[in-house]
């Protein structure tokens, strides 16, 4: 089931890039990819072999590359042995991510900081092309996809696309849940941004003391009156990730949504809710999970059917009673200080609008300390 599921999938991108659209050649923009792997199994070689053939498709369409990475010394060298030698190689700027600007931190004492964020805003500064593309390590974009994230940002300074996995085993099928449910709500958040690096620069970045990076820079752009588009006619690829990391993910993707309190409320009563109905009436708790296959549905052929198998909408019960658990977790780690990132703690999962505009949100690294 999984390799029909990847034929397919892989039917849809390779009928893409052979259209009329493969035929554009060095697209006007910067991509830049924040990395850092550790790790010496074959699990790791697999992906530096991956990434470098990845990244020679990148570089016929794209006007330059760059991958800005923060493994471990040793790792680093193996990868700029193993990548092509027109990509540029960057290690992360700590100061990268300062804005210069005064602003009154209300974030906890914590010396925690996302290093994607680190590693973006490093890419975003040495930038040489004014229209990027800023991409997660496991998003694999193509020449039509990247023509139409630099077109749109003609009228944008932001412009969020949607990710599909390009191939289904068991976690990605169950992740694929939760993205048809955000499809049909509103939007999913894709590991991948266009944006315009004066729009980024001229905001002074984004917070890196914030585990939901991509939501706070959104809101950053928009809190500065940038223009910030939702684009979910473009559709872009990404590797699923293993299994272990898709299990290490569960709270901490549910910790996200602390930053969006309504959506909170909704998966807090999500188990009460299922409890009450299943004391009522029997069964009544199975049609409410049950209906959630329909809006998942929805939330499938607004991404477009061919694109994510059928069974894909099936994987919405399972997800939601998944993040039903998981979000009361969620608020478990934040009594304790926070999620766990790294050796550490990031309290915030992201500031709210009313924060980034009156300028009480910390959008600056701290120094590096010896």
């Amino acid at each position: 089931m999984p390799q029909l599921f990847r034929r397919r999938l892989l039917g849809y991108r390779d009928a893409v890039v052979s259209g009329p659209e493969a035929q554009v050649k060095c697209v006007d923009v910067e991509v830049v990819i924040p990395v850092r792997w550790d790790g010496d199994d074959v699990e790791h070689l697999r992906r530096t072999s991956d990434m470098g053939a990845y990244l020679e498709r990148l570089l016929s369409c794209a006007q330059a590359v760059t991958v800005v990475d923060g493994s471990p010394p040793r790792h680093a060298r193996r990868h700029r042995e193993a990548w092509p030698g027109d990509v540029r190689m960057l290690r992360p700027e700590v100061d990268a991510c300062r804005s210069g600007a005064q602003i009154t931190s209300t974030d906890d004492s914590s010396p925690a900081v996302n290093g994607k964020v680190v590693g973006a805003m490093t890419g975003i500064r040495r930038a040489r092309c004014e229209r990027v593309v800023l991409a997660d390590d496991d998003v694999r974009l193509g020449p039509g996809e990247l023509r139409s994230l630099v077109d749109r940002l003609e009228d944008s300074d932001l412009v969020k696309p949607v990710n599909v996995f390009e191939s289904w085993p068991w976690h990605a099928w169950w992740d694929g849940g939760r993205t048809l449910l955000n499809a049909a709500a509103v939007h999913d958040w894709p590991g991948v941004f266009a944006l315009r690096r004066s729009a980024v620069l001229a905001a002074g970045g984004w917070s890196p003391h914030v585990l939901f990076e991509n939501l706070e820079l959104w809101r950053t752009l928009q809190a500065r009156g940038f223009r910030t588009t939702v684009a979910p006619d473009i559709v872009v690829v990404r590797v699923p990730p293993s299994s272990s990391d898709f299990w290490s993910q569960r709270v901490r993707q549910a910790y996200d949504d602390l930053a969006q309190p309504g959506r909170l409320a909704a998966e807090l009563a999500i188990l009460p809710m299922l409890l009450i109905a299943a004391r009522r009436r029997r069964g009544v708790g199975g049609l409410l999970l049950a209906a959630t296959v329909g809006v998942a549905e929805i939330g499938r052929r607004r991404i477009g059917a061919g694109l994510v198998p059928p069974l894909v909408s099936l994987a919405a019960p399972v997800w939601l009673l998944e993040r039903g658990i998981c979000v009361w977790l969620a608020l478990g780690a934040r009594a304790r200080g926070g999620v766990r990132y790294r050796g550490s703690r990031l309290r915030t999962a992201a500031h709210s609008r009313r924060q980034l505009a009156s300028g009480t949100a910390s959008t600056s690294c701290p120094r590096r300390t010896a």
